[in-house]
C-alpha cells in the first residue's frame, strides 16, 4: 500500500512539473480569446454629439427677399447675403472658396497649398483645365487665373443648402448649372427652378456634401474608396454611423463648422496635423472596457481595426495608366473598354484603370503630418514610385499611429530633362487639349506655359503613388478586426516594418533556441520524474 501512494505521489509531482510548463501557454490562449470574444458594453460613452443638437429649421419661404423672379444663380447669392450680410466675408478665407491653406516649406517661406499647386495622379492638375475641375468648387465662372476670388457674387450658397435635390452644377461649366436642357455623360441636366431652390434651404445634407465628395476624379467613389453615393442612404453595414438603421448621422455631425470653416482636412492636400476629425472628439481615448485594447489605441488609430474594408457599394479606382491613352477605334472613334461588370477598364483619352471592391487596406506610420509633391519639384530618383503625398509617422515618432489607407498607383507623364512631372492641358475645345486632338507634346506646353514652369519638349510616362487615409464605412464591433488578423506572420500588418510585434516577427536563431529549450524542458521533466520514480523502487 505504501508502495502504490509513493507511486501517486510521484506521478502528482509530473503532472506538476507539465502543468507549470503548459499552464502559461494555456493562460495566454484563454486570454486573447477572451478579448476577441468579450461581452458587449450595454453603452458607449460618447462626449460632444447630441443628434438633436441642432436648432429647429427656418421656413425661407417665408422671406419677402426670396420670393423675387430669380433669374441667374448669382441673383440668389446676393439675396442670401442681403440677409447673412458677414456670410461672403467668412466663405472667403475657408479651403472649400479657396482651395487652398497656409503652408510653411523647409525654406521658412509661407506659401498657399491646395487643389491649385499640387499634382495627384488622377486627373493630374487643374492649371488650363479649370472649366472641368472647377465644376465642384463652391463658386461660379473659375474658368481661368482671372477668377476673382473677392467677389462676393461669385459664391455658390446653392450646392451646399439646397433640400430640393433639383440643384445641379453642370460637369463642364466652371461652376455653373445650365441655362438650357443638355446631356452628359449619359446624364440629362435641367436649367434649376431658382425660386423654388432659394425658399428651400437649409443645413447641409448628405446628398449636397456628396455631389462633389463622392464624385471626386470624375465618378462615383473614383478618388476616395470610402466616399461613395451608397452613403447617401445606406445601412450600418456599410457605415454604422450614417445607416439609416443605425446612427443615422450626417457629415456635419462631425464636419462641424465654425463661421463655415469646416473640421476636417483631406491629408492629399492638406499638411499640416491641424483641424482634423477624429474618432476621439466623440468617442473618447479610451472608448473599450478592456484595458489591453485601450492601451492598444495608444499606438493604432480606431480606423485600423474598425474598418477591415472599404469601397463596400462600387469598386474604386486603384490604378491609372495614362501611358496608354490615345487609342482610337477604326471608324475613328475613342476606344472605350469595359469589364464584364460594366466597369470601364479603359478609356482613349485616359488610358488603362483597375479598379477593385471590398478592399483590404494597406497600414502605414502617421502623425497627421503630410509632405507634398508640388508644382515644378524636382525627381531625383526614377527607379521608385514618386510620392505625390508622403505620409508623415513612424513607430519612433509617439505621436504617429497605424492607420488603414488606400494607396492609388498612377503611370503620368514626365519631363525627363527637367525631371518634373508635367500638368498637361487636358480639357478644352482648342487645338492643344489633349481630349480634344491627343497630342501629348502640344498639351504638355500649353500645360506647362499656364502652370508658369518650363516644358522641355521631351516627354516619357513615371510610376507615381498617392496615398489616401480611410476614415469611413466603419463597421460595427462584432465585424471589426480580431487579434489575430494582426498578430500573425502572414497577418494585415506583416509589411509594415520598424517594430516588433508579438505573434507576427520572429528570429530563426532565437527561434531554434526557443525550441530546444522547450524541447530539453520536456526531456528535463520526463528524465527527472523516470530517476525519482525508479530510484524509489
Amino acid at each position: 500500500m505504501e508502495r502504490v501512494n509513493n507511486s501517486k505521489g510521484k506521478f502528482a509531482r509530473v503532472l506538476m512539473l507539465f502543468a507549470v510548463i503548459l499552464l502559461p501557454w494555456l493562460v495566454a490562449i484563454f486570454w486573447v480569446n477572451k478579448i476577441g470574444e468579450e461581452e458587449k458594453p450595454v453603452t458607449v460613452n460618447i462626449i460632444n454629439y447630441k443628434a438633436d443638437s441642432l436648432p429647429p429649421p427656418v421656413d425661407h419661404s417665408k422671406y419677402e427677399v426670396l420670393q423675387q423672379n430669380f433669374e441667374t444663380p448669382q441673383q440668389v447669392t446676393e439675396a442670401c447675403i442681403s440677409c447673412h450680410n458677414k456670410t461672403g466675408h467668412d466663405i472667403m478665407h475657408t479651403s472649400h472658396w479657396k482651395w487652398s491653406r497656409p503652408y510653411v516649406n523647409e525654406n521658412g517661406d509661407t506659401v498657399e497649398l491646395g487643389k491649385k499647386n499640387i499634382i495627384n495622379n488622377f486627373c493630374i492638375g487643374t492649371n488650363s483645365n479649370e472649366p472641368r475641375c472647377t465644376s465642384c468648387h463652391i463658386g461660379y465662372g473659375w474658368k481661368n487665373k482671372d477668377f476673382n476670388f473677392k467677389a462676393e457674387l461669385n459664391i455658390d450658397c446653392i450646392i451646399c443648402h439646397d433640400q430640393t435635390g433639383t440643384y445641379k452644377k453642370f460637369p463642364t461649366a466652371a461652376g455653373y448649372p445650365v441655362k438650357e436642357e443638355k446631356a452628359f455623360g449619359g446624364k440629362k441636366f435641367l436649367p434649376p427652378d431658382y425660386n423654388r431652390v432659394a425658399q428651400n434651404v437649409g443645413m447641409p445634407k448628405r446628398e449636397n456634401c456628396g455631389a462633389c465628395h463622392y464624385f471626386g476624379g470624375g465618378g462615383n467613389n473614383v478618388k476616395h474608396g470610402d466616399l461613395e453615393k451608397i452613403l447617401t442612404k445606406t445601412t450600418k453595414e456599410v457605415d454604422i454611423h450614417m445607416g439609416i438603421d443605425g446612427e443615422d448621422m450626417s457629415c456635419t455631425a462631425c464636419h462641424a463648422s465654425d463661421r463655415h470653416d469646416i473640421q476636417g482636412q483631406l491629408y492629399s492636400v492638406s499638411s499640416y496635423n491641424q483641424n482634423r476629425t477624429s474618432c476621439e472628439q466623440c468617442h473618447t481615448e479610451t472608448p473599450h472596457e478592456n484595458t489591453i485594447i485601450n492601451q492598444h489605441a495608444n499606438r493604432v488609430a480606431c480606423q485600423t481595426c474598425h474598418i477591415p474594408t472599404y469601397a463596400k457599394g462600387a469598386p474604386t479606382k486603384m490604378d491609372w495608366d495614362w501611358s496608354t491613352a490615345g487609342r482610337h477605334n477604326e471608324d475613328g472613334s475613342i476606344t472605350v473598354e469595359k469589364d464584364s461588370n460594366g466597369v470601364m477598364t479603359y478609356h482613349g483619352k485616359k488610358g488603362s484603370f483597375k479598379w477593385a471592391k471590398n478592399v483590404t487596406p494597406e497600414y502605414a506610420w502617421f502623425n497627421g503630418n503630410t509632405d507634398h509633391y508640388l508644382i515644378g519639384d524636382k525627381v531625383e530618383d526614377t527607379t521608385v514610385a514618386v510620392q505625390i503625398n508622403t505620409l508623415l509617422g513612424s513607430f519612433d515618432d509617439l505621436e504617429s499611429k497605424i492607420i488603414p489607407m488606400k494607396v492609388h498607383r498612377g503611370k503620368q507623364i514626365y519631363d525627363p530633362v527637367n525631371k518634373t512631372l508635367i500638368i498637361p492641358h487636358l480639357f478644352g475645345k482648342d487645338s492643344t487639349a489633349y481630349w480634344k486632338h491627343f497630342d501629348w507634346n502640344k498639351a504638355s506646353i500649353t500645360g506647362m506655359e499656364k502652370a508658369g514652369l518650363p516644358y522641355s519638349g521631351e516627354f516619357t510616362f513615371i510610376n507615381t503613388e498617392m496615398y489616401w487615409p480611410i476614415n469611413h464605412m466603419v463597421t460595427s464591433r462584432e465585424e471589426s478586426l480580431k487579434c489575430m488578423d494582426c498578430h500573425s506572420r502572414d497577418g494585415r500588418l506583416a509589411n509594415l516594418a520598424g517594430f516588433y510585434m508579438p505573434g507576427r516577427d520572429y528570429n530563426n536563431i532565437l527561434d531554434t533556441i526557443g525550441v530546444l529549450l522547450i524541447i530539453l524542458a520536456f526531456a528535463g521533466v520526463i528524465l527527472h520524474g523516470s530517476l525519482r520514480y525508479f530510484s524509489k523502487k
